[in-house]
């Protein structure tokens, strides 16, 4: 084990913001992690930030009628502030989209060229005539060949979770016009994968056999043995960092090429404000780097950035890449684009105070080798049961009994008692579990510690021997209070907030791992302490029961075909439908009315007879638009005077998709006054 850690997490798309899988999967166990490592002493470099290239960004700019520039300048604000405000200690958060990224990888670049680690290969690619650019694949849709899914991208089919090339999709069409794109030559730069496979296989398959996790070491070993292909490194668009290559123009590179520079680019600007050689952490050998991922992107960060750093030679390899798997919610896939998500911002400002009872239970449900479920349910029983049932309580316990009975000043005790042992197995155990990125057991081991404490108050009762042996309550006391401090500093790595009541609650600062594994007594007798402060509260059903009714209006909103639409009125019953009269009509004239920039009065043949009717659409229509218009009209509705003018009956309107008022009509021209329903 190095002195010096050098730990990532995998950069979020700056197309949204963060949600409660990416907390558990990557962000929460990296803090901890890091937090961890601080508190043994190492030298830490904990660097991350927003991934701001690629093309969930631009299509996100298209949706939205902005540039990709408004995007990620939106989504990196509030993925960063989401971060702070959840402690997630960051050493250094940038952006990709920064000068010096953009320096660092176009650097890179020029260095594996320079050394002719790249091969030129021209291809067909999927060329858009009228928007006159390349398709990236998630800009091509189309039928999907193995379940007939009609909108599938030229990556994946989001219904069967086949991966596609675009060149298999049926009928394929841009998503820019519409129209079916052409194939046309264009050139790009490729690694050569393959040829990194020995080193890969020596690397990672003999070298990290024992000591990675099996969902790891699986699928790098599944990647290798299926053989590695060239893989471009370069991509026709106009939003990334520039290929820095003569006659290279609307190409950048590869989003998965520049992102994982920008763990070296980010930790550069560290460095450089805190007076450290960034070199000592990417390219010393003694040094412990370690990527904090999700399972999707293992492919990228055992395979494709380790080949570019041993193309460019002076890098050093991961020690590990702890990823982790998929977390649910309530038994269904977190996703995006269907808005089934707990959004990290959201919590926040839903929970105020409330980040560790997150952090919490996001850790004990962390999905560290399989895919594991969040339940709002299961998060208030964590709550309730555990954090103020267990921890919360004995904390509350000791602090209160001391100030009770001592006036707050701890009481005089045996300071080689047995209990005291507790503390220092909890450190040690934390300590085991963390090392070997065991997240759940690590945050067992340390609320079996508050357990302990619990019971041992439960069966020394000082608030009864207090009055018939005094020596015995000060003594039960006296180690509680040890037991309380040594939860103060060992619950810092997951509960950051808790940990700083605590320590201010008992009037201590925080201690290194080493002083909490080898000293049995943390505060002496005599030590006075501050009142007792509530660390958790009691989360009632009701707010429980906002969050689930929350998710469940979600679900109906993604049964709508139009998500636009506004809710069905109240229900009515047949014999209400029959009584309304609905006919065809053709509008005969049409004029303005008199100091009313809204209405046009109608005169309008219903088959029935000819009528009046006034109606405000004159922002929309101009007279001479609605003359001779087929329309449809609610006969049987009772007149009324409309600036004078007796209105009798009402023209049927609604918008279309640009939002503008349009005319209900037939499809095909029909005699006037037929009924319709």
């Amino acid at each position: 084990m190095s002195d010096r850690k050098m730990i990532t997490a995998a950069l979020p798309y700056a197309n949204g913001p963060v949600h409660i899988g990416h907390l558990a999967g990557v962000y929460i166990p990296a803090d901890v992690y890091a937090r961890f490592q601080r508190r043994l002493g190492k030298d830490v470099a904990f660097i991350c930030g927003s991934d701001e290239h690629g093309i969930p960004i631009t299509i996100r700019a298209k949706k939205e009628g902005v540039t990709p520039q408004d995007i990620v300048d939106k989504y990196h604000g509030i993925i960063k502030k989401s971060f702070e405000d959840l402690g997630i200690s960051f050493d250094e958060y940038s952006r990709t989209t920064s000068k010096r990224h953009h320096d660092v990888s176009q650097d890179f670049f020029k260095t594996l060229y320079n050394k002719g680690k790249f091969i030129e290969e021209v291809s067909e690619q999927y060329f858009d005539e009228q928007a006159n650019e390349f398709l990236a694949d998630r800009y091509i849709v189309g039928t999907c060949p193995n379940c007939g899914n009609e909108n599938a991208y030229g990556d994946q089919c989001e219904k069967c979770g086949s991966t596609l090339s675009p060149s298999e999709l049926i009928n394929p069409k841009s998503m820019l016009s519409g129209n079916v794109p052409i194939l046309k030559e264009t050139k790009n730069w490729y690694l050569p994968l393959n040829e990194y496979e020995d080193f890969l296989n020596e690397w990672i398959i003999e070298g990290h056999k024992d000591d990675w996790k099996p969902n790891v070491y699986g699928q790098v070993k599944s990647w290798l043995t299926d053989g590695l292909k060239p893989r471009a490194m370069t991509r026709d668009l106009n939003w990334g960092v520039p290929v820095p290559l003569p006659n290279a123009e609307g190409k950048v590179l590869y989003v998965w090429f520049d992102a994982p520079i920008g763990y070296i680019s980010f930790t550069q600007e560290w460095a450089e404000k805190n007076g450290k050689d960034w070199k000592d952490y990417w390219q010393n050998e003694s040094t412990d780097l370690v990527h904090f991922i999700g399972k999707d992107n293992i492919v990228f960060h055992c395979i494709i950035f380790p080949a570019m750093m041993k193309a460019h030679g002076d890098y050093i390899m991961p020690t590990n890449v702890p990823a982790f798997e998929f977390l649910n919610l309530e038994n269904d896939k977190i996703s995006t684009s269907r808005n089934w998500a707990v959004w990290a911002h959201e919590y926040v400002q839903e929970f105020p105070g409330q980040q560790d009872v997150l952090r919490y239970s996001l850790l004990s449900s962390a999905p560290e080798t399989k895919d594991n479920n969040f339940t709002w349910k299961d998060f208030q029983t964590k709550n309730n049961s555990e954090l103020v049932g267990i921890f919360g309580n004995f904390i509350n316990r000791v602090a209160v009994l001391i100030h009770k009975y001592y006036d707050g000043v701890v009481p005089a005790g045996n300071e080689n008692a047995e209990e005291l042992n507790e503390i220092t197995k909890a450190a040690t155990e934390v300590e085991n579990f963390l090392e070997h990125y065991e997240f759940r057991n690590a945050l067992t081991a340390m609320m079996n510690l508050a357990r302990f404490g619990n019971q041992y108050l439960q069966i020394e009762e000082p608030w009864k021997t207090i009055k018939d042996n005094p020596e015995k309550a000060a003594q039960s006391l006296f180690v509680a209070a040890q037991i309380a401090v040594g939860l103060a500093q060992i619950c810092e790595p997951f509960l950051p907030f808790s940990a700083e009541k605590l320590q201010k609650m008992f009037n201590v600062s925080q201690l290194t791992w080493g002083d909490i594994k080898n000293e049995k007594v943390l505060i002496k007798t005599g030590h006075q302490i501050n009142p007792a402060e509530l660390l958790f509260s009691k989360i009632e059903d009701e707010t429980i029961e906002f969050q689930i009714q929350k998710l469940e209006n979600t679900k109906e909103s993604n049964k709508k075909t139009n998500p636009k639409a506004n809710p069905m009125k109240e229900e009515i019953q047949f014999d209400d439908f029959t009584k309304i009269d609905l006919r065809t009509a053709t509008i005969l004239t049409a004029e303005k009315v008199e100091k009313a920039d809204k209405l046009l009065k109608f005169s309008v043949d219903t088959g029935v007879d000819v009528r009046t009717v006034v109606s405000g659409v004159a922002e929309s229509f101009t007279p001479e638009e609605c003359v001779g218009k087929q329309v449809m009209i609610l006969l049987n509705l009772a007149p009324r005077k409309i600036r004078g003018i007796e209105s009798q009956g009402m023209l049927l309107l609604t918008n279309n998709a640009e939002g503008k008022l349009v005319f209900v009509t037939p499809t095909e021209t029909v005699e006037n006054g037929v009924e319709i329903g």
